[in-house]
């Protein structure tokens, strides 16, 4: 999963026709380590979708604008438009996840 470096390729990333899926997460966050751990598999399944990881604390600005609270968090925007997000309560299992994206099709 691609990393986010800038706010431009943030901007130009969610601006796509299709969907993209923003995982918001940071360095010393043990519920993102457990994410990352299987989410490639979940990424592999969902190939019509474009990943990303955001570190919150780099992009505060678009966590506090997207209403982050909690992290990992997965937020889906498709032509600049956030239409999902999953809070970090509910983006902790395999199935979770999942069952979240399945949503979208």
């Amino acid at each position: 999963m691609e990393r986010i470096k800038t706010p431009e390729q943030f901007q130009e990333s969610i601006n796509k026709d299709g969907y993209t899926v923003m995982k918001f997460d940071a360095s010393w966050c043990p519920d993102c380590k457990n994410l990352d751990r299987f989410i490639g598999d979940i990424v592999t399944e969902h190939a019509d979708k474009d990943f990303f990881a955001v570190d919150s604390e780099q992009f505060e600005d678009f966590a506090e604008k997207y209403e982050v609270r909690g992290i990992p968090s997965l937020l889906v925007f498709k032509n600049g438009e956030k239409l999902a997000h999953l809070h970090s309560k509910f983006a902790k299992t395999p199935s979770q996840i999942r069952e979240y994206l399945d949503t979208l099709k």
